[in-house]
């Protein structure tokens, strides 16, 4: 059974810093490229970042210079280094691993930038 599980989400003020991490089973970690999307509330989901097999990373312009993704094979993990944040980035931020046409998606985490 494959699962993925974010967590480090919370209340952070603008101008903050956090750390997603979304750890996953049930699939061969390093054979699959690994993506953010985050969902605000009354908004579509949209694509964040993405980091592939071999560590080649982008990043949707919104976030580009403040936030980092990165992964660890040996931990069956990925993380999602948020700098500088702006209320703007409050939003349910899920983790998703691809291969070819399979896709397989986190419950997500909160994220609320908030003074």
């Amino acid at each position: 059974q494959v699962q993925l599980v974010e967590s480090g989400g919370g209340l952070v003020q603008p101008g903050g810093s956090l750390r997603l991490s979304c750890a996953a089973s049930g699939i061969t970690f390093s054979s699959y490229a690994m993506r953010w999307y985050r969902q605000a509330p009354g908004r579509e989901r949209e694509f964040v970042a993405h980091i592939t097999t071999y560590d080649t990373t982008n990043y949707a312009d919104s976030v580009k210079g403040r936030f980092t993704i990165s992964r660890d094979n040996a931990k069956n993990t990925v993380y999602l280094q948020m700098n500088s944040l702006k209320p703007e980035d409050t939003a349910v931020y899920s983790c998703v691993a691809v291969r070819n046409s399979l896709s397989y998606w986190g419950k997500g985490t909160l994220v609320t930038v908030s003074s």
